[in-house]
């Protein structure tokens, strides 16, 4: 299955979820996506890298993002 941004993903081992944000393939072969979950009572909770292979998709709908004006990261690249 190919990872899609702005898609809401689960976690197969431990059922976290939330919407892939960021996605970062390494020379290994590991491919990994960034899952960031939706915000629960205006607390936030932060997003967590998954081996690709581990998500199911959740839903259909994909969020896009209007990014002409302000391209940009909203988070450090992972470091292992």
């Amino acid at each position: 299955m190919k990872i899609e941004m702005g898609r809401e993903y689960k976690d197969k081992i431990t059922g976290f979820g939330g919407i892939c944000t960021g996605k970062a393939e390494y020379i290994s072969g590991c491919a990994q996506a960034l899952i960031t979950p939706k915000v629960k009572k205006g607390e936030s909770t932060k997003a967590e890298w998954f081996d690709e292979q581990r998500l199911e998709q959740v839903g259909r709908k994909a969020i896009t993002l209007d990014n002409d004006e302000t391209p940009g990261c909203d988070m450090a690249a992972p470091i292992r």
